[in-house]
């Protein structure tokens, strides 16, 4: 596959660029999620932005949209790692919005193998 300027990830691996939507936000990491709450049944994206990977504050932003009801697309932006992906999916991101830099260095196959994240978290290794 050719790597675009964005890629998206998702649980089947590489795929082009999302679609466009006609309503969308935007959350940065210092952002407070409540700000969308009189609007989350008109967005049809919500994209939150994780600027490096050590910062986790999206993944926080993501669990507390899903509990206020948000049922639309919600997009983890920028530097997520391939070890990451888990965690996204967990916390209720649909999909992970990468740079064609970070595809190159992180191949689909270092994704793809992480894409079974319902199978791999700690609570079911203890239950198991």
């Amino acid at each position: 596959m050719t790597i675009e300027t964005t890629v998206l990830v998702t649980d089947d691996g590489f795929a082009p660029a999302p679609p466009a939507a006609r309503a969308v936000a935007t959350l940065g990491p210092a952002d407070d999620p409540a700000t969308l709450a009189d609007r989350l049944d008109t967005l049809d994206l919500i994209r939150v932005e994780f600027p490096k990977f050590s910062d986790g504050r999206g993944f926080t932003h993501a669990r507390a949209l899903r509990r206020m009801g948000y049922a639309g697309r919600l997009h983890a932006v920028g530097h997520v790692i391939a070890d990451q992906y888990a965690m996204a999916r967990r916390s209720g991101f649909d999909a992970v919005e990468i740079d064609a830099d970070l595809a190159r260095r992180q191949p689909e196959d270092q994704w793809r193998a992480r894409a079974d994240w319902r199978a791999h978290d700690y609570q079911s290794r203890l239950r198991g």
